[in-house]
């Protein structure tokens, strides 16, 4: 990928310059459906840094308007359906996507609306990070969304990225305490409902525990994947995840490597990442503009 990818700083300026005209010519380019975050940390906002880091171009639909700071979230305000899909319509008329990649979609009209239109587009791989609660805990997705979710979203999804918690409500198992051996559940229960694909990510569970795993489920064996945990607290690393991973499959990788890429990007995003605010630390999707920057390899 980073071949395809030639940066130069000037002047204070950061400017993507092409070397090879078809390549900036020819983006990729990945639709997605989020609502909308002021400080940036997660949302639309995020999808659109993380996607435009990687090489791809965003195009996007605002489902949402939300009051948040880098603490939590305090208000959700959902566009209305038809404009969410007056939106859709008139980008997937004119333009070639790659790839369709949903965040928070804001109302159960907006889950209706959006699954209508993945039944019309069928030929466009979907990825969604299936979106309960902010970092802080904050309800966004209520019961009902989630039963939509999963009878008409995840079963037209290449991919769902859930974490624990996300994973063991999806599956109505609420609190309960997580094991490796239940993830495995979870997964084969997330699978029955329709995704082709599931990423479990573990940030959030076990929190003592050195290394973060994360776990695909598909159509061989679970891949386990492991990096060490790091010791902040972060706002938006989700989004940037399943960004990351639509962007990695739009240019070209198989399913299974854009999920260890993205990982790999996600690490170093949140290891160097930004103090904007009072609250969690922000993702540095562009990381890779810091010269004090050094890729680690032993995080994994």
């Amino acid at each position: 990928m980073k071949e395809k990818q030639i940066y130069c700083w000037l002047l204070g300026d950061v400017m993507i310059k092409y070397i090879k005209k078809d390549i900036m010519n020819n983006q990729p380019k990945i639709l997605t459906f989020a609502a909308s975050d002021p400080t940036g940390g997660a949302g639309i906002q995020a999808d659109i840094m993380t996607q435009s880091s990687i090489g791809c171009y965003p195009l996007t639909v605002i489902t949402g308007l939300t009051v948040q700071d880098t603490a939590g979230v305090y208000a959700l305000q959902a566009i209305k359906p038809s404009f969410v899909e007056d939106q859709a319509r008139a980008i997937l008329d004119e333009t070639e996507v790659s790839v369709i990649k949903c965040g928070l979609l804001s109302s159960e009209n907006n889950i209706k609306v959006i699954a209508k239109i993945m039944r019309d587009y069928s030929e466009i791989p979907i990825i969604v990070d299936p979106i309960i609660a902010s970092g802080r805990g904050d309800t966004l997705t209520n019961k009902r969304m989630m039963d939509l979710m999963k009878s008409d979203v995840f079963p037209q999804c290449e991919l769902i990225t859930p974490n624990v918690k996300e994973a063991a409500m999806y599956a109505n198992l609420g609190d309960t305490v997580i094991d490796i051996n239940l993830i495995h559940k979870l997964g084969g229960l997330l699978q029955d409902s329709g995704a082709s694909n599931v990423l479990i990510t573990g940030a959030d569970n076990q929190p003592n525990d050195l290394v973060v795993k994360n776990i695909l489920f598909g159509s061989a064996e679970p891949v386990q994947y492991e990096y060490e945990r790091l010791s902040n607290q972060y706002h938006g690393s989700g989004c940037t995840l399943t960004s990351a991973i639509s962007a990695f499959y739009a240019l070209g990788l198989s399913l299974e490597s854009a999920v260890a890429e993205a990982q790999d990007f996600v690490w170093q995003s949140l290891k160097h990442s930004l103090k904007i605010g009072k609250g969690q630390d922000i993702p540095n999707r562009f990381y890779w503009m810091n010269d004090e920057a050094q890729d680690d390899k032993t995080h994994h």
